[in-house]
């Protein structure tokens, strides 16, 4: 039987009220995944769960017990495999050589591909399109400012810093409430009612005529940018699995750079063509066309969004695919389902406070946060101080970092899940921006050495997606704990800068910032340890939950036994936890429940 069209379902697939909904109107899939598997000929889901977490489930019937594909003596380990933080999830049998040209993993059925791709395009891509629009709204304050903006407004002082800082206020006291609101409501709703909101708001800043007034609506655009990031960050873990996360991070964050690159490009185009033009000088211009791109955009996320995989609002994916994308997770040995735990409970907080993973993720991303000098204008008003570009050139040059950034997202990102190495991706990408601020630091150094420094700015942001993906992998159990985690970290990490802005950054100090570059040189580094610190506590982690792999792990010059083998298949393992069995993979005969799904949802599509 082949996959039905979505136009074939019925209004009993639909949740609200009772009344059918028209098709191509988002609402939640209510999907039988048990009338799936019997359509597929697949175990039950109970038969699934059994498969997956056996080790917890054992019985006396042999094919029930756990499987295992390798036992491994780490007696002659060498001592470079800690940095394999791949080491402990796949068994050395089922290992499959994957090239780095290869956008899909090895494994990955026809089906899976599918799937793959059109998520690359309602989630990956559209985010990347969604984070464009809001850094083009975002950034324009600083294109702004040097074509116009701090003389018609009479700006003075430190006023466009602390303008940048109540955005940041904005952002930060309305994402309180998202901890709770991400997980509960449908990301395709909520995430374009704040995108228009923040589009209003852009529009109205055109007709600014004080820097209080200017303020007040960089507050309001704050507010309703503030679920944003947290939002599609928490979305992208919830669909992708840890070899696929980065590099989709990294296409969302290429919205971040083709903002930047775009508002120096428009706000040139607006200065050329539009000045004067309806009595509007061009830096308000600006200000206008933004707000024209972020309308369209927001409906269009209506459609686009999926919301996630057990509570998924997409008219575009089948309900074989969503059935498939919550088996890809649970393959992974993430969490689908709820956790059962209220928002409210002592229970999540304090399971969750008493883990290494929120206190590391967050101060990793408050230092991240940190290690940037793009967000202050800092290229921008070292080109105006020079004197020697006309308003429109130096719009034009501000172009030339953000490409880069693009580039260097990409190899970041890329080598993550190519390479399997988050804690790699974060030392390469931030050897090169901590060379790049110091230099800026010393200052007194050759004009093209400065050039050159600021061309490697943007290898600060480069390893963001690796730190949020690498935070999904670590948390995967709990997907409540994995969105209150994301908002921590984006919430503390843009907290942060509300005060080191104006501490570090002060406009009056520009274009030397002393303070600012010497301080970004520093959190730069500081990733370093932080980051080896949390790869010591995720490979501790992992290795214990080895066995969830197919894997018995022990240490034989540690003096710890070898688990025994039994004639028959059995492998007994006897450690500080008690007897535990388990099954020698080659003598299991029937496949694992998860195999089997992925493979007959291919051969039926």
């Amino acid at each position: 039987m082949g996959l039905k069209d979505y136009s074939t379902r019925t209004a009993s697939s639909l949740k609200y009220t009772g009344k059918k909904i028209a098709s191509y109107f988002p609402h939640e899939r209510i999907i039988d995944e048990d009338a799936i598997r019997a359509k597929l000929n697949l175990p039950s889901e109970q038969e699934v769960l059994a498969s997956l977490e056996a080790e917890k489930k054992q019985s006396e019937q042999d094919n029930s017990l756990p499987i295992v594909h390798e036992i491994r003596d780490e007696a002659n380990r060498s001592w470079w495999r800690f940095f394999d933080e791949f080491e402990y999830k796949t068994a050395a049998p089922n290992k499959v050589e994957k090239k780095w040209y290869h956008w899909f993993d090895p494994k990955d059925t026809p089906a899976e591909r599918k799937l793959i791709l059109k998520l690359d395009i309602l989630l990956a891509f559209f985010s990347f399109v969604m984070y464009w629009v809001k850094y083009l709204d975002q950034t324009n304050l600083n294109n702004a400012y040097v074509s116009g903006m701090k003389e018609d407004l009479n700006m003075k002082g430190n006023d466009l810093v602390n303008t940048q800082m109540v955005y940041t206020i904005g952002g930060i006291v309305f994402q309180l409430p998202c901890m709770y609101v991400i997980h509960k409501y449908p990301s395709n709703y909520l995430l374009p009612f704040m995108d228009i909101g923040w589009g209003l708001f852009t529009l109205a800043i055109y007709k600014s005529k004080s820097a209080a007034q200017l303020q007040g609506f960089r507050f309001m655009v704050g507010v309703f940018e503030s679920a944003f990031y947290p939002t599609i960050n928490y979305l992208l873990g919830n669909w992708y699995t840890p070899t696929e996360y980065a590099r989709r991070g990294g296409i969302f964050y290429w919205g971040q750079m083709l903002g930047i690159l775009t508002a120096g490009l428009l706000q040139a185009s607006a200065l050329e063509n539009l000045h004067n033009v309806g009595g509007l000088e061009g830096w308000r211009w600006m200000f206008i066309i933004d707000a024209i791109i972020t309308f369209p955009i927001g409906l269009i996320g209506i459609w686009s969004l999926p919301g996630i995989p057990s509570k998924c609002y997409s008219v575009f994916l089948t309900d074989e695919e969503i059935f498939l994308a919550r088996e890809r997770l649970r393959r992974n040995k993430f969490s689908t389902e709820d956790d059962s735990q209220s928002f409210f409970t002592w229970k999540l907080w304090k399971d969750m406070l008493s883990q290494w993973k929120i206190w590391l993720f967050v101060l990793l991303n408050v230092i991240a946060w940190n290690n940037s000098n793009a967000s202050y204008g800092t290229y921008l008003l070292w080109l105006k101080s020079l004197n020697r570009f006309t308003t429109i050139k130096v719009n034009q040059l501000s172009t030339i970092t953000p490409a880069l950034g693009i580039v260097w997202i990409w190899i970041t990102c890329a080598g993550s899940d190519l390479l399997n190495s988050r804690f790699g991706a974060i030392v390469f990408s931030q050897v090169f921006n901590t060379i790049g601020n110091t230099i800026l630091a010393v200052w007194d150094v050759p004009e093209s050495a400065k050039w050159f420094a600021f061309m490697l700015q943007y290898f600060g942001w480069a390893m963001i997606a690796v730190g949020y993906g690498w935070m999904n992998d670590a948390a995967r159990t709990s997907p409540q704990q994995r969105a209150i985690i994301t908002i921590c970290m984006n919430m503390f990490g843009q907290t942060s800068t509300a005060f080191t802005s104006v501490l570090v950054w002060k406009t009056v100090e520009a274009p030397r910032y002393l303070k600012g570059f010497t301080f970004t040189a520093s959190c730069a580094f500081s990733l370093i340890p932080i980051s080896f610190l949390i790869l010591a506590f995720y490979k501790r982690d992992e290795r214990r939950a080895a066995h969830e792999n197919g894997i018995i792990i022990y240490n034989s010059k540690k003096g710890e036994a070898a688990p025994e083998i039994l004639a028959d298949g059995t492998v007994i393992v006897n450690d500080g936890e008690g007897r535990k069995e388990y099954r020698l993979a080659s003598y299991q005969s029937e496949r694992s429940s998860a195999e089997l799904v992925l493979d007959s949802v291919s051969e039926k599509h």
